[in-house]
């Protein structure tokens, strides 16, 4: 894997263009699902492909700092996008009555542990290619 390069883009260029990557393969996937008669699908079907690019991006060239300066300025509060509907989800829970623990350690034993495997992934990954696994520092001592 080759690593990230460098490149003095303005923050805002990198955000246009990286707005742009991510609605022209969301709108060229809604063309192919509406083609192919699957139109329901074209969320879907945008997100794999946008990780399929993405991955193949960084496995051939290496992803350019922009593009990842840009995605972390956008998603730095991508979580306040899910806030309505959690906490709309939250109320409905108390109407489930007895059914509220079960449902409630379910929700949780299906986020915590898909999230503790993600985060021990991605600790592996960036480890890996910054260098400072454990092998890595020891040669270097």
């Amino acid at each position: 894997m080759k690593s990230t390069h460098l490149s003095n883009m303005p923050l805002w260029l990198a955000i246009v263009l990286t707005l742009a990557i991510v609605i022209l393969v969301r709108e060229s996937a809604v063309v192919i699902c509406q083609w192919a008669g699957i139109e329901k699908a074209a969320n879907i079907v945008g997100l794999v492909a946008m990780f399929c690019i993405l991955m193949a991006w960084r496995l051939l060239k290496g992803l350019p700092s922009w593009l990842t300066q840009a995605s972390n300025t956008l998603l730095v509060d991508s979580g306040f996008a899910f806030l309505p509907v959690s906490a709309g989800a939250g109320l409905l829970l108390f109407a489930l009555g007895d059914e509220l623990w079960g449902v409630m350690i379910t929700m949780i034993i299906s986020v915590l542990i898909p999230l503790w495997g993600l985060a021990i992934l991605s600790n592996r990954w960036l480890n890996n290619n910054v260098g400072t696994s454990p092998t890595s520092i020891e040669k270097h001592k």
